[in-house]
């Protein structure tokens, strides 16, 4: 890789990231988890931060606020939302 090639890609990665940048550091860690855990529930992703589930409930609603993460509903329980990163 040439280093254009990798001024590029590092390029790519800090505009991909831009969105949480101002995002408080709860916002941030949820977005990571998001990023190497391809799809999680919100009580997953309170298992896997260690956060309380009201801190992630504020963060998901800011990730959504700034289109960084997508929801659906679960196929297996509509009860549930699906979250996955959108950047």
């Amino acid at each position: 890789m040439s280093t254009t090639e990798a001024v590029a890609a590092d390029e790519d990665v800090s505009d991909r990231w831009e969105a949480v940048r101002d995002l408080p550091p709860s916002a941030k860690l949820v977005a990571k988890v998001l990023d190497y855990n391809d799809t999680l529930t919100q009580s997953q992703l309170a298992e896997e931060t260690l956060l309380p589930p009201r801190t992630v409930r504020y963060a998901l609603s800011r990730l959504e606020e700034e289109d960084v993460i997508d929801s659906r509903f679960s196929f297996t329980d509509a009860r549930k939302r699906l979250y996955s990163l959108a950047v």
